[in-house]
């Protein structure tokens, strides 16, 4: 349906731009494209005018950090992964308006004179301030080339962030910072840089948040809390190379903070496809006409979405500012946020290698972390696909037009219909509204179970009027049951486009129905089918077997040997010096299900007995007894060790195991300590312990040092 041919409202669609230094995830996929993609193919077919925007976000440290471990250019990486982005999105059937780049020259040119504008409107003024100096390799370093303990949690931590308690950081408040690059502790220099003046527009948002109350609950809650605890001007400059330069005279060798640019790209987005369109003035409909403006992200970018972006327009002027910004949770991957960085996630290219784009999308839409943080779980995507996307869904369509193809060819007519018939049109009806309803309010999960309920009451209606039976000897109201059952067919097409957008076509098309399903008005579903010829159809979906999946998983993961290892966490109970020797204490611990246990440890010297008593930490519990010294020895606690042992802090009760994040453990009934240190456990680059290189969890989260310790140090 074109722009010209919609009298409905207009409708943006700002998707956060994935990051192109590694392939697409699953997290990715169902924080923001998946959910925008569902949002806007319902708002076409219900006649709106829809223009959703996204792509590639090119600039920032981390591609120039992988380009330099790479020895190519931060563009080299850049080109790489857009490509793979736009084919990985196209496979998943993810339509927009435009999918564009950071680093294009339309791009640059929309920033810079966007940045001007702020300028010449007042909200960008210049100031000295301390950066980090890495005098060993001559340079500023940007927040991420800045590595250290984070000054709230103790956690290991970035120049611009704790991940570990989420906390936003400047690379000064680090303790013990150090240089990604060479290791070298960084001097601070003073340095000019620009800043935008975030803090003028405190009683704005305020005063524009006062109706969002209808936003879903963590991020109002969020944003306003955010806001009344002060907001601070920030930095819109860097000493780079890889960016949008700056259009001022003087800043020649800056760039523009990849924060502050990214965001404009929902604006050059719109203009780019604009004059893709040749209609170049054609973005104003929608930023500075009547439009409803959603962006959809994952919760880590809620602030700059609803503080800093607004804060932005506001600083232009006649701009629209968002209506709604349904922030998902997030996925994760046993129990473990997706990250590229960390190497944690489902990668899309090679999900799409296996299963079926609509396979994927259904698992994720009927899983979408609208809520609070959600698995992936193969077993569970396994069981959802087969008893529910092919089970039910896809088994009724196949069986309606299975059995009408081979005793009519066509779709029959109808006859006088009875109330089961007018039920089964009344519940189209019905679950219609309610998907539509669910859909507007970017309630996208409760808009595919409505979906699935309204394909098992096809089945109890089939099940109920027995078309098998009536083909024999009442053949006219057998016609009648099977033209009532494929109006369903044809609602449950138009109704999965916009979340299962290849069934629905497929479905459409063996339907003999004219046209695109895409193209189909919402209310399109209450009409009669068309009559059509049909052909005997193929199943719609396959069932999809994950266990050999899973068990090469566990192959790899054996491999390592992690999983042989018992750990458990154990609660210190009593602790006394060794009588026969200076560094040992013995330690008393409590097992949970595994009883007392008694271990010797040589960390006197590094921990008083009284900040001992009653802490968690981490035993391997199948080692081999040893008798140390006179004392018998029922296994070993771990710590990280740079010279100073730093005790493993376990969260979880005694006795609860400790893992590999997605190992299932299979311990053997006695480990040798030299396994131990074969395995190569150590401290990752999020300063947790690790095994294999997965983080080591107990069920309340990642097991880490007692204190900051550099990724790389080895645990035993």
């Amino acid at each position: 349906m074109s722009d010209e041919e919609s009298d409905g409202e207009r409708i943006f669609i700002g998707v956060a731009w994935p990051y192109a230094n590694g392939p697409l995830h699953l997290g990715t996929v169902v924080g923001c494209l998946l959910p925008a993609d569902i949002f806007g193919r319902y708002h076409r077919m219900q006649g709106n005018r829809v223009l959703m925007v996204s792509g590639s976000d090119e600039h920032g440290t981390p591609i120039m950090l992988k380009a330099e471990k790479e020895g190519v250019t931060p563009k080299d990486i850049a080109d790489r992964y857009n490509r793979q982005h736009v084919d990985n999105i196209d496979a998943l059937g993810i339509e927009l308006e435009n999918f564009s780049r950071t680093s294009g020259d339309f791009h640059r040119q929309v920033v810079q004179d966007f940045f001007l504008r702020l300028n010449d409107n007042g909200y960008i003024y210049p100031e000295t301030m301390e950066s980090p100096y890495c005098e060993s390799c001559g340079r500023f370093l940007p927040d991420r080339y800045v590595e250290g303990t984070c000054p709230y949690c103790g956690g290991l931590a970035r120049g611009d962030q704790c991940d570990a308690c989420g906390k936003t950081l400047e690379a000064g408040e680090l303790v013990d910072p150090r240089c990604k690059l060479c290791g070298e502790t960084p001097v601070m220099r003073e340095t000019e840089h620009l800043f935008f003046e975030l803090s003028a527009f405190r009683q704005e948002l305020l005063d524009w948040l006062e109706d969002k109350d209808f936003w879903r609950g963590n991020v109002i809650t969020f944003t306003r809390n955010w806001i009344r605890e002060g907001l601070e001007d920030r930095a819109v400059t860097r000493d780079l190379e890889w960016g949008v330069p700056v259009p001022l005279e003087g800043y020649e060798r800056k760039r523009l903070y990849v924060w502050f640019e990214a965001v404009m790209g929902y604006l050059s987005a719109s203009r780019e496809w604009a004059e893709q369109q040749g209609t170049p003035e054609a973005w104003r409909d929608w930023w500075q006409d009547d439009a409803r403006h959603y962006y959809f992200l994952a919760k880590d970018n809620i602030p700059f979405h609803t503080i800093i972006w607004p804060a932005m327009l506001l600083a232009h002027g006649d701009l629209r500012l968002p209506y709604d910004v349904p922030a998902n949770e997030y996925l994760t991957f046993s129990g473990e946020q997706f990250s590229k960085s960390k190497g944690i996630g489902v990668w899309i290219p090679e999900v799409l290698e296996r299963f079926a784009p609509d396979a994927i999308r259904y698992y994720l839409s009927v899983n979408m972390p609208e809520k609070h943080d959600t698995d992936w779980n193969w077993t569970d995507f396994q069981a959802k696909t087969n008893n529910e996307l092919v089970g039910t869904y896809g088994n009724y369509v196949h069986r309606v037009l299975t059995f009408t193809a081979k005793h009519f060819g066509e779709i029959p007519a109808a006859g006088e219909l009875t109330a089961d018939d007018e039920a089964l049109l009344d519940a189209i009806e019905e679950q219609g509204t309610a998907i539509g309803e669910a859909i507007e309010a970017v309630r996208l999960k409760r808009g595919m179970k409505e979906l699935i309920g309204l394909a098992q009451r096809g089945n109890r209606y089939l099940n109920d009027m027995e078309p098998w039976n009536l083909i024999k000897e009442r053949r006219e109201r057998c016609a009648t049951v099977l033209h009532v059952a494929l109006r369903l067919v044809k609602a449950l097409a138009i109704y999965a486009a916009p979340y299962l957008p290849h069934a629905g076509q497929r479905i459409w098309s063996m339907l003999g129905q004219p046209g695109r399903v895409k193209e189909q008005r919402w209310d399109a579903a209450l009409d009669d089918v068309a009559h059509a010829r049909l052909e005997m159809p193929s199943p719609l979906f396959d069932t999809i077997d994950v266990d050999d999946l899973i068990a090469d998983t566990y192959e790899d993961e054996a491999a390592d040997g992690c999983e042989t290892l018992d750990l458990r966490v154990a609660e210190i109970t009593r602790v006394r010096e060794h009588p026969d020797a200076d560094r040992l204490y013995v330690f008393d611990l409590d097992v949970g299900a595994l009883g007392s246990r008694r271990i010797v440890a040589g960390i006197r010297p590094w921990y008083d007995a009284a900040e001992l008593e009653g802490r968690r930490i981490v035993v391997v519990a199948n080692l081999k007894p040893a008798v140390i010294r006179g004392v018998r020895s029922q296994g070993m606690l771990l710590a990280a060790d740079d010279g100073t042992p730093s005790l493993l802090v376990a969260n979880g009760e005694p006795g609860e195991k400790v893992a590999p994040a997605g190992v299932e453990p299979q311990p053997s009934d006695e480990v040798d300590i030299g396994l131990l240190e074969d395995l190569g456990l150590e401290v990752n680059e999020d300063g947790a312990a690790a095994c294999g290189g997965r983080a080591l969890r107990d069920s309340n989260g990642v097991v880490r040092p007692d204190r900051d310790v550099a990724a790389g140090t080895p645990i035993h």
